[in-house]
């Protein structure tokens, strides 16, 4: 009798599976067809999209699976097609981007960014949760992208990537030199015990301008004066530039 039972909910389970995968593949069948109907009639795959995930924004990941297996070369036009749909679907339309290896996952932040750069930050944390090797580089172009996003974007993807610490830091620097002391200090203050390694690693990816500007953040943020010159010099400054520090 258990046999039976048992036999009977595999069964079950196994028709609903089957009952699943058959409607998903007629809602894809549906969706290529509806998308080769608009792009026969001169439609743009970009307004095509767009205009199927305005009415059912609850297809995103279906409509932009069919339209990257169909259209592949034209990812741009079917991410902005998808985002300028539907906004708040930023992060679904980067998983799906990344998911389909359409492009280099970095070029796929730029173009989510760039046309919708509120949810800069949301974008940035489903890419690196999809592809964790490339933190430095998306965190990079993100801040490239959205400078004015940068320190919640170091802030918030440091926090969640203690151990990419260093990459991140590495990235924000390089991505806006100029804003290097910033950089810093926001860095320190999420980890004040590693002040040391902070300050080196700021200090050799930049240039002479800002070594004085890196040791003074590191200072005001609680570091030790004579240890952060250490840290400086340790990473590649002159002592002789850090001769008119203003503590």
């Amino acid at each position: 009798m258990k046999k039976l039972i048992i036999l009977l909910m595999l069964a079950g389970i196994s028709s609903t599976v089957m009952a699943k995968d058959i409607a998903e593949y007629k809602q894809e069948r549906l969706i290529a067809k509806i998308l080769n109907q608009q792009v026969k009639k001169h439609r743009t795959i970009q307004s095509s999209v767009h205009s199927i995930l305005s009415r059912y924004p609850e297809k995103v990941d279906t409509v932009m699976a069919v339209a990257f297996k169909r259209y592949p070369e034209e990812y741009r036009q079917i991410m902005l097609g998808a985002l300028s749909a539907q906004p708040v679907l930023a992060c679904d339309v980067i998983a799906n981007s990344i998911k389909a290896k359409v492009a280099p996952s970095s070029e796929l932040v730029e173009i989510a960014i760039k046309a919708e750069p509120a949810y800069a930050q949301e974008i940035v944390n489903t890419a690196v949760k999809f592809n964790p090797s490339e933190i430095e580089n998306i965190v990079r172009i993100a801040i490239r992208t959205e400078p004015y996003d940068t320190s919640n974007i170091v802030n918030n993807t440091a926090s969640s990537y203690p151990s990419k610490m260093l990459n991140i830091l590495t990235a924000a620097i390089t991505a806006i030199p100029e804003q290097a002391s910033n950089i810093v200090k926001d860095i320190l203050a999420i980890f004040p015990n590693q002040a040391d390694t902070v300050v080196k690693t700021a200090i050799t990816q930049s240039k002479d301008n800002q070594y004085e500007g890196i040791v003074n953040a590191a200072i005001d943020s609680g570091f030790d004066k004579d240890s952060a010159i250490a840290a400086a010099i340790a990473g590649g400054a002159n002592k002789d530039t850090l001769a008119n520090l203003k503590h």
